[in-house]
């Protein structure tokens, strides 16, 4: 049965490496003995985690990149398979949110949401799976969210974002698992992070969220044995549950009514 002692001496390019999920799967990864390529925009922060892992005997590379760029998916591929190293894994974590009223959000946080969330893992996925399929081994994560299970106003273009990741996750897993290829769609709900900061919800989601080493170690373990969604806690796994018996405009309804209070006046 496949386990993570596959993930040894393998290379993994986690994307978003520089805070949150995306450090804590780094760790998780070089914990079962994979060699990382990780990159994010904060080149600070990548070489510090470099240095952290390279510490405890992780073979470790850095590539800075910006993936609002559309051209950055191109310039990892040629960084990496294109230099010889072969990918097996790739992590695709980066993503950002925007809280707020869709009307009057910045235009331009909405558009990087897409291009990031939706646009970039597609660009990459289709760089690195013809590879994987011929040589008949890879994995591929899939961040996605709890927020992928239903429609979310006020988080409204990151919750149809994370719909696009999940279904394009498990559309691929379908077909690309005759080839050896595991694909996995990972579904945090709440999570310690910088998220929230940086999506202006800090008050969206009151309440504990789970630790982003937690949510990693359920992640890799997904991963290597081929599990297509993993949802990391139970209060995601009730509502992925919830919203299959419910109709979505109720949903959509009490979540709004439940929101809006939240939102900072004008």
């Amino acid at each position: 049965m496949a386990n993570t002692n596959d993930f040894n001496g393998k290379w993994a390019l986690v994307t978003g490496a520089s805070s949150g999920i995306g450090v804590a799967l780094a760790r998780e990864l070089a914990s079962h003995g994979a060699k990382l390529i990780l990159t994010a925009r904060r080149k600070d922060r990548l070489e510090s985690l470099a240095a952290e892992l390279a510490g405890k005997g992780t073979e470790v590379r850095i590539v800075v990149a910006d993936l609002n760029d559309p051209a950055a998916p191109e310039q990892l591929y040629e960084g990496t398979e294109g230099a010889g190293l072969t990918v097996d894994i790739l992590i695709n974590n980066a993503g950002l949110g925007q809280c707020g009223v869709f009307h009057q959000c910045p235009v331009e946080q909405e558009l990087s949401q897409v291009r990031v969330n939706c646009e970039a893992v597609v660009r990459l996925t289709r760089l690195f799976v013809p590879r994987m399929v011929e040589r008949r081994r890879g994995w591929v994560l899939v961040l996605a969210s709890t927020a992928s299970f239903q429609p979310v106003p006020y988080l409204t273009t990151y919750a149809a974002s994370k719909a696009f990741d999940r279904f394009f996750a498990l559309g691929l897993a379908a077909e690309v698992a005759r080839f050896g290829v595991k694909v996995t769609a990972l579904c945090p709900g709440p999570t310690e992070s910088e998220f929230f900061q940086v999506a202006r919800s800090e008050n969206f989601m009151p309440g504990s969220k789970q630790s982003a080493k937690d949510v990693a170690r359920l992640a890799v373990a997904a991963l290597a044995r081929g599990q297509r969604t993993i949802i990391p806690n139970f209060g995601g796994r009730f509502t992925a549950f919830l919203v299959r018996f419910l109709p979505v405009g109720l949903i959509t309804y009490f979540v709004e009514k439940g929101a809006r209070p939240a939102l900072p006046s004008a």
